[in-house]
């Protein structure tokens, strides 16, 4: 046997990393590498899927997606179309849910509010959940509105807030664009529409 081949091995020793002696090591640092990369793997893992350290679940936020509709009432056309225009004695109504993260999926145990400003004040709305054993695809709360006969036309902002029983919170405020903002109009403008 020569130097360069070793018994059963056709590729000479100086090809590989090398024989007898070092062989033990090159083992020792591919398992070195391979416990490096199942801890830096675990480590990412733990810092993506789980709250950092310091925080509990509820520092995890509700994210939040609704609409303003206009409430006519049950079966009469256009009630509950989506609406940003209303005029005096309308209902707004408010329809959101509040989803943790984590699972997808909401807790009917949460609470939400609407926080309407209004004349400068702020009227808080606490909203209830629509959904029931005749309805159990109205997996949302809602909260109604009822524009006063005196109110003055122009933009309403609003916000709406949640907090499930696990202490999680959420907010939403609609875009800062005046045709997406909840917006009292007069009748006549209300016709031509």
């Amino acid at each position: 046997m020569t130097d360069d081949a070793v018994a059963g091995f056709s590729t000479p020793i100086t090809a590989r990393w090398t024989w007898t002696a070092e062989l033990g090591s090159f083992r020792a640092v591919k398992n070195l590498h391979t416990i490096l990369a199942v801890v830096l793997a675990v480590v990412l893992a733990m810092l993506t899927g789980f709250p950092a350290a310091g925080q509990d679940a509820s520092s995890e936020k509700l994210f939040l997606r609704g609409d303003t509709v206009l409430f006519l009432g049950p079966g009469i056309l256009h009630s509950c179309a989506h609406n940003s225009y209303f005029k005096r004695g309308d209902r707004i109504g408010f329809r959101f849910t509040a989803i943790n993260p984590a699972t997808g999926k909401r807790d009917r145990a949460s609470q939400l509010v609407v926080h309407l400003n209004y004349r400068g004040q702020t009227i808080d709305l606490p909203m209830r959940d629509r959904q029931n054993l005749k309805q159990p695809e109205r997996e949302f709360w809602i909260a109604e509105w009822k524009v006063p006969d005196d109110a003055m036309t122009g933009i309403i902002n609003y916000t709406v807030t949640a907090r499930d029983p696990q202490g999680r919170t959420g907010e939403y405020k609609p875009f800062d664009v005046e045709p997406s903002q909840v917006t009292i109009v007069e009748e006549r403008a209300w016709l031509k529409r």
